[in-house]
């Protein structure tokens, strides 16, 4: 276990790569780079979901999507095979660029091993790190990203969308995603998909 100094000098790394996101949104008033808004919120709702979240756990919440920008949906061909060989991609990616960043700060290579797993999502159903993991990037997508879609989104669509979302999280994620304060916009489409 590395000490908490590390830690913090591991965010602050991957921060400041997020922080080169040239996309960005209003987050608390002001206007910040999308991925390093992203990574802050994953880490937030992980330690939510688990207060004494491992060290490696909380390292793969804030660079589970580092420099994301870098590698554009069009770089595959569109349709449901283009989309999951750029998710599958996307991984690999996400789990080399961090993996650089841990090897620069001196970490030892079993955490940066483990790290990448939770990358890479790796024995998603029976390993309660990943599924902490996959629990808060559902949660991040339903209290900040949720509305958007509905709007652009086809209702049926939409539907399956939240089913789907609904099905990879665990019993505590649910009930976690139970409670967040939804638009009546967005209750109303999670209800229908729901029942």
């Amino acid at each position: 276990m590395h000490d908490e100094s590390a830690l913090q000098k591991a965010f602050e790394h991957f921060d400041a790569a997020n922080a080169q996101d040239p996309n960005t949104l209003i987050s608390d008033g002001t206007e910040q780079a999308k991925e390093l808004v992203f990574a802050k919120r994953l880490t937030d709702a992980v330690l939510t979901l688990d207060p004494h979240a491992s060290e490696p756990l909380r390292l793969a919440s804030r660079c589970q999507h580092i420099c994301r920008w870098e590698v554009p949906r069009n770089t595959q061909p569109m349709g449901r095979a283009g989309y999951l060989k750029w998710r599958a991609g996307l991984k690999k990616f996400h789990a080399e660029k961090s993996a650089a960043i841990l090897r620069d700060i001196g970490y030892p290579e079993s955490t940066i091993e483990r790290v990448q797993a939770l990358n890479q999502k790796q024995n998603l159903k029976t390993d309660p790190d990943c599924q902490t993991l996959e629990d808060a990037l559902c949660l991040v997508f339903l209290k900040h990203q949720f509305d958007d879609l509905i709007e652009n989104t086809e209702e049926e669509k939409m539907q399956r969308i939240v089913q789907k979302t609904w099905a990879k999280m665990s019993a505590r994620g649910q009930e976690a995603a139970a409670q967040l304060d939804y638009s009546e916009l967005a209750a109303g489409v999670l209800d229908q998909a729901l029942s």
